[in-house]
């Protein structure tokens, strides 16, 4: 299934991992990376989530936590 969304999350969360792998090697502190991590990633799964949602409503609220993510993500 092409979806426009999905490829440019996946590419966004693709380009966090790199980043957060090399800043990881270079800091000891990581927490607020580990963060971005995580937010970064969890946009992709929701707009998945929400591709495959058992309602209107479902698929409108997976959207609704993935804007929440991207954010996160930007904050």
């Amino acid at each position: 299934m092409e979806s426009l969304l999905l490829d440019k999350s996946l590419e966004f969360a693709s380009q966090v991992v790199l980043f957060y792998e090399e800043f990881s090697q270079s800091r000891k502190d990581t927490t607020i990376a580990k963060q971005l991590l995580r937010s970064a990633t969890s946009i992709g799964a929701n707009i998945n989530e929400a591709v495959y949602g058992n309602s209107k409503a479902d698929f409108i609220a997976k959207l609704h936590i993935s804007l929440k993510e991207t954010g996160e993500s930007i904050y």
